[in-house]
């Protein structure tokens, strides 16, 4: 088994087959504790508490979704995520807990009542891929190959039968699992790290494997902005769930904090427009600072203290719905591929994805992957082509997107689009832009966080309908349950 990506996904599916006694190799593009999810600072969303149920942790993800939502993808999510979140604790995580020692819930925008589980306040995603990574290295059933990066996946008429490194190190393996999150720093005002550029989305469109949903990015209400060394820093939503207030120019509320994140984004840059102003200000200082202390710290480092002071954020680039295209196993449309977490798409987000069902769906969904993996007859063993091999070493790697590209994204495939815009990035040089532009040019609507100008209703005719990908050919629609 080979898994590409060490963050949260890729790192439980790594530890979920060496628990089924097969070897592993994990691929890290960076050490260990310094990927994506490293930094996420919201929590695992699950239905663990007396007032709350399957089926309204489910009404909330689809409500969040605009009616984009995969049904049978959502349901899966809210029943399994309760066994992950104790799988978890039993391989050593330890989630916030009250002083009666419950776990302590968290409310964040678009859930209707405390359903987030935290570790560190807003460290989770720390404390989980720092647990989750000294495991595997203590695990000898797994590899680990930090600061290599997948170059091409290897595949012949049987389907995915390993992965060629840029170091033009062949690993062979009876399945490939997907695990290298989203592309939101393609955008140039992102709360992501660099890396966050899509590359197992390329890395799997250039096999074969259809991607989808790619105009459906989510921009996170409040980022910091204009505080030097902190653009971008992420402020958790679950501060807003503690209390905090989005304040305009003048000093007054103009949003219902706690609504779903497309709404927050759009009504923050309605009063950016309408004000000229870079930012607007959040109000955290009713909020105990002893509930976020790495939000706290990073602000204070910078020179602003938020238990006295306003923040000024404005949204950002932040988490991509769209991705490569799996069943509810995590199987991608290439036998022996599979893909989990931010690089996959199930359907699973919709239009707009509920605040903390991402981590969810990371541990849900590389469960399954694993599961369906080695419950599936491995292959025969195939014979290296060295022709072949030797091609797919000779294919570029997915290339960064250069400043120019990441701030064409920002210009026309930010919050509100243009058709103008978009086909502006039909010419641009990244292939991922290009492909984030088809998407957006085929959606002639406006729903979540996608909106549209010439198109600015929700078209009932898209309901439940994805823009899909296969190699060079036109965009198809196709109806997801």
């Amino acid at each position: 088994m080979a898994v590409v990506g060490a963050g949260a996904a890729g790192l439980y599916a790594a530890l979920c087959a060496a628990r089924e006694h097969a070897s592993v190799v994990l691929i890290s593009a960076t050490p260990l504790a310094q990927t994506a999810s490293y930094w996420a600072q919201g929590g695992l969303a699950a239905a663990l508490a007396a007032d709350d149920s399957f089926e309204l942790h489910l009404h909330d993800t689809e409500v969040a979704g605009r009616l984009l939502v995969r049904h049978s993808a959502a349901e899966i999510l809210v029943h399994e995520a309760p066994v992950c979140v104790r799988d978890l604790q039993s391989l050593g995580v330890r989630f916030d807990a009250d002083r009666f020692g419950q776990l302590a819930l968290g409310l964040e925008g678009g859930h209707s009542v405390r359903r987030v589980v935290h570790a560190g306040g807003s460290a989770t995603g720390r404390r989980v891929v720092r647990q989750l990574s000294a495991l595997a290295v203590e695990e000898p059933m797994i590899t680990v190959l930090e600061q290599a990066r997948a170059q091409a996946l290897w595949t012949d008429e049987d389907g995915c039968r390993g992965l060629v490194c840029a170091d033009g190190r062949v690993i062979a393996a009876r399945a490939v699992v997907i695990a290298t999150g989203g592309a939101a720093a393609l955008w140039s005002r992102t709360t992501n790290p660099p890396g966050s550029q899509g590359v197992g989305l390329m890395l799997a469109h250039q096999a074969g494997a259809a991607l989808a949903d790619l105009e459906l990015m989510q921009f996170h209400p409040t980022a910091v902005t204009g505080i030097p060394g902190r653009e971008g820093f992420l402020v958790t939503e679950a501060i807003r769930g503690e209390g905090a207030t989005l304040l305009d120019s003048r000093g007054e509320r103009f949003v219902n904090e706690l609504a779903p994140r497309d709404e927050v984004s759009r009504a923050i840059q309605a009063q950016l427009d309408s004000s000229g102003e870079r930012s607007v200000d959040l109000d955290m200082r009713s909020v105990d600072p002893a509930l976020f202390p790495n939000v706290v710290s990073a602000l204070r480092e910078s020179g602003l203290d938020p238990a006295r002071e306003l923040v000024p954020v404005a949204p950002a680039a932040h988490y991509m719905m769209g991705g490569i295209v799996t069943d509810l196993n995590a199987r991608s449309t290439v036998a022996g591929l599979y893909a989990v977490g931010e690089a996959s798409c199930t359907g699973l987000h919709g239009a707009n994805r509920l605040a903390s069902n991402s981590l969810s769906e990371c541990f849900v969904f590389a469960r399954r992957a694993i599961g369906d993996a080695l419950a599936t007859p491995a292959p025969a063993r195939a014979a290296a082509d060295t022709r072949a091999i030797d091609a797919l070493r000779e294919i570029p790697a997915p290339p960064p997107a250069d400043p120019d590209t990441r701030a064409a994204l920002w210009r026309s495939a930010g919050i509100v689009r243009s058709p103008q815009a978009l086909r502006s990035l039909l010419s641009e040089a990244h292939p991922l832009a290009r492909l984030v532009a088809r998407c957006a040019l085929e959606r002639t609507e406006s729903r979540g966080a996608h909106i549209r100008v010439d198109y600015p209703e929700r078209d009932p005719a898209l309901d439940h309908r994805h823009v899909v990908l296969t190699g060079g050919e036109p965009g198809a629609w196709q109806h997801w349950t």
